[in-house]
């Protein structure tokens, strides 16, 4: 056998070289073009999917272990983002004070602790808390009150495709 295996609607008789419905990824081009009966039975194994209850609506596999890594990805981009912006601030924004970095710094370290709590419920309402201490610490110096805005747009996104995947 050189490929997958596919049986044939109506015949029972498997092919060499045509792909199955689950080795085929969505959106990926097929090696062969399925029958008009196998795309019927497709649709109605879809149909059936949406309909049960328990099914996936998203196609992930694992959609909270996805949700999870895209909530703590953020985070840990953030507290890159927070580190490495130290320098250009106190370079081109003037003075930065003893308080702003120390803010920094602990609101990076906080995102750090989090994303790794990111599998708790409550994290992600500490992530958005962290978002507003983030907005708030522009009072400190307004480029921290920028990056605040630009990561609560991050973050408010990411909770939008947390409820778009969880429901």
């Amino acid at each position: 056998m050189t490929g997958p295996v596919e049986e044939r609607p109506g015949t029972g008789a498997p092919t060499e070289g045509a792909q199955t419905e689950g080795a085929q990824t969505k959106g990926a081009p097929s090696e062969g073009t399925p029958s008009e009966g196998a795309q019927a039975e497709g649709a109605q194994a879809e149909g059936a999917q949406a309909e049960g209850g328990g099914q996936r609506r998203s196609g992930l596999r694992n959609p909270d272990k996805a949700v999870r890594g895209l909530g703590a990805g953020t985070l840990a981009l953030e507290a890159l983002v927070l580190l490495l912006a130290i320098q250009p601030i106190r370079v081109v924004g003037g003075d930065l004070s003893g308080a702003a970095i120390a803010a920094i710094v602990a609101l990076a370290v906080a995102c750090v602790a989090l994303a790794g709590q990111m599998k708790r419920a409550w994290a992600w309402h500490a992530g958005t808390v962290l978002q507003g201490l983030l907005l708030l610490s522009g009072l400190l110096h307004w480029s921290l009150f920028a990056l605040g805005v630009m990561f609560a747009l991050v973050w408010a996104y990411a909770l939008h495709v947390r409820r778009v995947i969880l429901g």
